[in-house]
């Protein structure tokens, strides 16, 4: 539930599991402590600050050096090894797409690039001015930070606030979230399996929302043509009985599964666009429509 929205509250969220409040806020404390939760995010599609994305997935042990190579060709959006030496990488980049996957394929020469692709726009639009920009800036830094903590920090009234988180939760293409340790799950095996769709996305998603709902981990990721499933299994066996299923489901063109080791979502990005927003004459953010 956290994953689908940390700033749902202890409350709300002990209702709907069937445990008090109280006993939601000292799991979640227990879980601080342990590293099983590494921090609060925001995950933020990229394409309504006005930047595209770039998939990078390749095989290579040594992590510091694939990341020195991804930042020559632009911002990492997300970082995730994964069991088997394979490294998923998202970068966002504001222009020239074809010529930066070139570019990334003749660097990026000490890892064995597996897949170099564009994802295509999922067609969300936001709305997101500059006050909405200011009050993100403090939400990366604590997503659950209550109101007038954030009015004290960014000058802005409560009420300011208030509307501005209401909009933000409503939006599609931003997520309040975080980041957990896959390795401190102890006897579950966190895994995704990214599908890529050649009939009806939506049928082909309420399909597969039919068939494994009972194992989300958390609310599936769509794009034009693509939906990640975030799923978890007590078993590394049943694993392998859910992709072959996967497969088999109509409107599924192909599945590719990954476990992963450790999650990142680096956020220079991010804070790369509110500062340039800053010294804009312009209210509102440019949508990227390619």
């Amino acid at each position: 539930m956290l994953l689908d929205n940390c700033r749902e509250s202890d409350r709300q969220i002990g209702k709907k599991i069937g445990i008090s409040g109280n006993a939601v806020k000292s799991r979640i404390q227990k879980m601080v402590q342990n590293k099983v939760i590494e921090k609060f995010t925001l995950k933020i599609e990229p394409p309504v600050l006005g930047y595209n994305v770039l998939y990078i997935v390749v095989s290579g042990q040594d992590l510091d050096r694939i990341l020195k190579q991804v930042r020559l060709v632009g911002e990492p959006f997300f970082v995730v090894p994964c069991v088997g030496d394979i490294t998923v990488c998202s970068i966002v980049i504001k222009e020239n797409v074809e010529e930066k996957i070139e570019l990334a394929k003749k660097i990026m020469k000490s890892v064995r690039v597996l897949s170099i692709f564009e994802a295509q726009n999922p067609g969300i639009r936001s709305d997101l001015t500059k006050t909405d920009l200011e009050i993100i800036g403090e939400l990366i830094k604590n997503p659950r930070a209550r109101i007038d903590e954030i009015a004290k920090a960014t000058l802005l009234s409560t009420k300011t606030i208030a509307r501005s988180l209401t909009k933000l939760q409503n939006d599609e293409a931003i997520l309040f979230t975080l980041i957990y340790d896959p390795m401190k799950l102890e006897q579950y095996i966190p895994y995704a399996i990214l599908t890529w769709i050649n009939g009806d996305l939506h049928k082909t998603l309420k399909i597969l929302k039919k068939e494994f709902s009972s194992s989300f981990l958390q609310k599936p990721f769509i794009a034009k043509n693509q939906i990640v499933l975030f799923l978890y299994s007590d078993n590394i066996f049943n694993i392998d009985y859910i992709i072959q299923k996967v497969r088999k489901i109509s409107g599924v063109a192909l599945a590719d599964l990954f476990i992963p080791k450790k999650i990142t979502f680096p956020q220079k990005w991010v804070l790369d666009t509110i500062k340039t927003a800053r010294t804009s004459t312009k209210l509102h953010l440019l949508y990227q429509t390619n």
